[in-house]
């Protein structure tokens, strides 16, 4: 069988294509040079209606009745009907109608002249939509892999990556020119992931392995879910010459299932600066434990999400987690809700409730905003605390409960202690392992990462392609404080992929607010006009940030930073730093 060679040393047979893209479900099938249908896929059959022995060795144009030829077809007569148009409307053989996505490559011989002609079916229909824009001129079936919607990379026998398609880098964030020609560990958890794993099995006994799931380090090393495909690359001599793993982003899968489960792993919360880092060792080891938490910090820092982490974590992990939010409940609600009642115990009582307490019996109780929980039922939490038991409204019987107690509150509750707003005794039986969460402002060095992974978990929620984003809306983004945190970020960008209706997210996408924020705030210049790279502006913002809180003065500035005095002088100065 001829072979489709995109360039010299790199042949695969046109059969081995034709399997990879019923691994695709896209249809395909080849031509000779007397136009005699050659070879077909099963996706391809299914479209048509047609058995391959049905086909094979029939001229096309029998093939598709009434259907003109490509354009760009290159055996097409003189006297034969052709067009542009990609999109064509073909019938099953159920008489069911399918739009047709249709293109065509060429296959090359070993002298490298057109010997024949692959045509490329894809039904609008199923979930995988075939291309978003080709260019019809070019000749190769990379360029098709290139627009297809699915993450596809190959590698050749060492296991180093000699493809990485348009998808791959949009789920990865790796651009091909950085990521060609590396061990394909760079885009998993090393060399011993199961990922590279399965595919230098396929590689070696060339059996595919289909539909695992698995994960990808992203660019920044952030993880995301996929399910991925894995199959052997062959030559026109049958011999495995490397693999294809073809992959699809499952974050919204993944999602899903964290809705479902109410389930959070450290991997939900992103951070790589030294004060998240120290807070997910510190969560690691307590999260095992039963001890009491308190997490500071300010609104919109994932206070929430980090108390599902730690329930998630804990050997409670399958028993509830009830939260409560004390500054969103009456102070007349808060004591029935948090404890219950009897029937009775008050007009309108006409049976028996259960409190949050007791619907959190195994598992943990989350008492968000503590802070603003009324002095009178603090006595009564206290109770609780130490005993482990409580009243209902309007009962004399005691109900125990074993619950893990998780408060938060973006009020300094040692301030409202001192200003007798809160009992001292319940701060202290409260207080046994304390997390302070930092604010956005405090941790520049994340926000990249941050903005990646918001994007992509917003852009598969939406069903969108992910945007890029230029390098001005990068700027306005690294330079702005967040008084909103987090919160506050997820909120702008999702308004600008709202907005965004193009391939890029521009500064007239972000909110009108930011958009001034940047105009009355630039930081200060660069020296030189020089472009660096995102991670470099994240960490000249944060230096720019702490000589600001120190007052410029760079020996308090570099003990801040964990860096000697030289260093922080060398980095000033490549940074073109001026006050």
């Amino acid at each position: 069988m001829e072979n489709i060679n995109t360039k010299p040393g790199n042949n695969i047979s046109s059969d081995q294509w034709l399997h990879i893209m019923d691994e695709l479900n896209i249809g395909a099938f080849t031509v000779n040079v007397q136009r005699q249908v050659s070879s077909m896929n099963l996706s391809a059959q299914a479209l048509i209606g047609l058995k391959d022995t049905e086909a094979i060795g029939k001229d096309c144009r029998e093939v598709f009745v009434g259907v003109p030829c490509l354009a760009n077809c290159p055996f097409k007569g003189a006297g034969d009907a052709s067009t542009d148009e990609p999109i064509i409307q073909i019938q099953d053989e159920d008489e069911t109608a399918h739009l047709v996505t249709r293109m065509a490559t060429p296959v090359f011989g070993p002298d490298y002249q057109v010997v024949g002609c692959m045509t490329i079916l894809q039904d609008h229909s199923p979930i995988a939509d075939l291309i978003d824009r080709i260019h019809y001129e070019e000749r190769s079936l990379k360029i098709i892999l290139d627009n297809l919607a699915v993450g596809i990379f190959t590698v050749d026998r060492g296991g180093r990556i000699t493809f990485f398609n348009t998808e791959a880098e949009k789920i990865s964030d790796f651009n091909r020119r950085e990521i060609l020609g590396q061990p394909c560990k760079a885009i998993f958890e090393g060399e011993r992931a199961q990922e590279v794993c399965l595919l230098q099995d396929t590689i070696v006994d060339g059996i595919s392995r289909n539909s695992r799931q698995g994960k990808m380090m992203t660019r920044d090393g952030v993880t995301i879910p996929i399910r991925a495909n894995y199959m052997a690359l062959r030559n026109e001599k049958g011999t495995v010459v490397g693999g294809l793993t073809t992959f699809h982003d499952l974050t919204l899968v993944h999602q899903l299932k964290q809705a479902m489960k109410d389930r959070y792993t450290f991997h939900d919360m992103i951070g790589k600066s030294p004060t998240m880092q120290h807070i997910f060792e510190m969560v690691n080891v307590v999260a095992s434990t039963d001890a009491t938490i308190l997490i500071e910090g300010a609104t919109g820092t994932g206070k929430d999400l980090l108390a599902k982490v730690i329930h998630s974590a804990s050997r409670r992990s399958d028993k509830p987690f009830v939260k409560v939010n004390c500054a969103a409940i009456p102070d007349n609600l808060l004591e029935s809700e948090m404890f219950g009642y009897v029937k009775g115990a008050f007009t309108g009582a006409e049976k028996d409730k259960t409190g949050r307490f007791q619907e959190a019996d195994g598992g943990s109780i989350f008492l968000d905003e503590i802070g603003d929980l009324p002095l009178a039922l603090q006595a009564k939490l206290l109770r609780v605390l130490e005993d482990r038991e409580f009243y209902r409204l309007g009962s004399r019987r005691t109900i125990k409960v074993n619950v893990r107690i998780i408060s938060a509150s973006n009020r300094n509750l040692e301030n409202l202690v001192k200003k007798r707003l809160f009992r001292e005794d319940l701060y202290y039986r409260l207080n046994v392992f304390r997390i302070e969460l930092p604010e956005l402002k405090d941790r520049h060095v994340d926000l990249p990462i941050l903005i990646g992974h918001i994007l992509r978990r917003l852009s598969v929620t939406r069903g969108v392609r992910l945007p890029e984003v230029s390098e001005r809306v990068m700027e306005i983004l690294l330079n702005y404080n967040y008084p909103g945190n987090v919160r506050e970020l997820e909120n702008i960008l999702e308004h600008a992929l709202i907005i965004c209706q193009e391939d890029t997210i521009q500064a007239r996408h972000l909110p009108e607010y930011l958009q001034a924020y940047h105009a009355a705030h630039k930081s200060p210049p660069l020296r030189s006009p020089k472009q660096i790279d995102v991670s470099d502006l994240a960490e000249r913002n944060t230096i720019i940030s702490m000589l600001q809180q120190h007052n410029w003065h760079r020996s308090k500035t570099a003990k801040a930073l964990d860096m000697d005095r030289t260093t922080l002088w060398r980095k000033i100065k490549k940074y073109g730093i001026l006050r």
